[in-house]
């Protein structure tokens, strides 16, 4: 294991993650369905959206984070006032964003396994805030994530999904917008790794 310090606003969280995403490499789940742990790292897109939640009033909320990974935004939520649910499709995942939770802030989120595909959604939400950091990076999440989000936010709320221009991401927007919801983007810039990368973060509201 090892851990990255990741400035947040007036925060800095320090975040316990796998040190190797090779050893977490399985040959049978790749086969079986191109699973890559993915969650398994700090991705500066899960930075951009911390640090766009940290500056909310979030006390109260209802938030989901889909795809959690090891919990960064669900940390900044959480420290926000939001009340969360955090979910992946791994296991693994829900327990690093746990751990890193309870180290940093004294509490945990909910957590729950979450299926895109198929998604068992009995019992859970609505939420007034959705929020998902780099889950784009394959052109199948995106209508999986489209029919998904509608489903989960609660009539006045948000969705908030932090994307470092994967291809899919505009046919996704597309099919947002489709369904009655404005899209508005603000662009963040992180620096990791020396070298910056530009982040975009759109959030999604139903029309009135």
């Amino acid at each position: 294991m090892m851990a990255s310090t990741v400035e947040v606003g007036d925060e800095t969280y320090r975040v316990v993650h796998p040190a190797s995403v090779d050893d977490l490499l399985d040959e049978e789940d790749f086969e079986h369905d191109e699973w890559l742990p993915y969650w398994a790292e700090v991705w500066p897109s899960a930075v951009a959206l911390a640090r766009s939640l940290a500056r909310e009033d979030l006390v109260g909320l209802r938030a989901i984070e889909l795809g959690c990974g090891v919990g960064l935004p669900t940390i900044a939520a959480l420290d926000r006032g939001a009340q969360v649910l955090a979910t992946d499709h791994n296991e693994a995942a829900l327990d690093f964003a746990a751990y890193n939770a309870s180290e940093e802030l004294g509490r945990e989120p909910g957590t729950a396994l979450l299926d895109w595909f198929s998604p068992r959604l009995d019992g859970l939400g609505p939420f007034d805030l959705v929020f998902a950091a780099d889950v784009l990076y394959e052109r199948r999440n995106a209508p999986a994530l489209a029919d998904l989000v509608p489903k989960l936010l609660a009539p006045g709320g948000e969705a908030i999904f932090a994307d470092p221009r994967r291809p899919p991401a505009p046919s996704f927007l597309e099919t947002m917008r489709t369904r009655g919801f404005q899209v508005f983007t603000e662009a963040s810039t992180v620096e990791q790794g020396g070298r910056e990368v530009k982040v975009l973060l759109h959030r999604f509201r139903r029309k009135s």
